[in-house]
């Protein structure tokens, strides 16, 4: 089966602003977990729903996973669905192919970032 090369990351803007200076260690989740969660684009809107509802200044980042190399693991989550899991340290601003502000299109479905 062949994965998506490119997955996302749900940022706050806070968050955003860390990975802007160069890396993000990741959510107090991700830390508590060992690994910075990601989502495919077929994930995202159902991550956002899931656990960023009512949240505000949320942006959404494109990371590159070919650059990541073995540090991505594709694991077993919610619905038995496989999720990509960042291991092995920060993330480095180099891997982020495009961001900008968590968007819906009419259909209320997450708008990915545009590169460029």
């Amino acid at each position: 089966m062949s994965r998506d090369p490119i997955a996302y990351k749900v940022l706050t803007g806070e968050q955003l602003a860390t990975l802007e200076s160069g890396s993000f260690a990741g959510a107090p989740v991700d830390v508590a977990d060992g690994y910075i969660h990601l989502s495919t684009a077929e994930q995202l809107t159902e991550t956002v729903d899931k656990h960023f509802a009512d949240q505000s200044d949320l942006y959404v980042a494109a990371i590159d996973l070919e650059a990541l190399g073995d540090d991505v693991k594709w694991e077993e989550s919610r619905g038995g669905q496989l999720f990509p899991h960042i291991y092995g340290g920060p993330m480095l601003l180099e891997v982020v192919l495009s961001y900008g502000a968590l968007e819906r299109d009419e259909a209320g479905k997450v708008k990915l970032p545009v590169a460029g």
